[in-house]
């Protein structure tokens, strides 16, 4: 699948990963719910070092949609509320 990370493009990240991944926006969505700034920024930077651990730069010259969008690190609660639908930042 093709994950972008807000500011820093996208990235190839294997289907086998998807389930730590929503468990990791799990904790994203839980601490923004509870309006928890210190649960957020450490979900946060869980979730996107998995995705960078994990995934792969997604090659430049191909032009493909991204099926998930992950906030940059450094964004605030109230950036990532706007991004967050009724699945989280990863649906599924």
């Amino acid at each position: 699948m093709i994950v972008r990370i807000l500011g820093e493009g996208q990235l190839e990240v294997p289907d086998s990963d998807a389930e730590e991944l929503n468990s990791l926006d799990a904790k994203v969505e839980v601490a923004v719910e509870q309006d928890d700034e210190a649960a957020f920024d450490a979900a946060l930077a869980d979730l996107l070092a998995k995705v960078r651990q994990v995934g792969k730069p997604a090659q430049p010259d191909a032009i493909r949609p991204s099926e998930l969008i992950v906030p940059a690190e450094g964004a605030t609660m109230a950036e990532v509320r706007r991004l967050l639908s009724g699945e989280g930042l990863i649906p599924g």
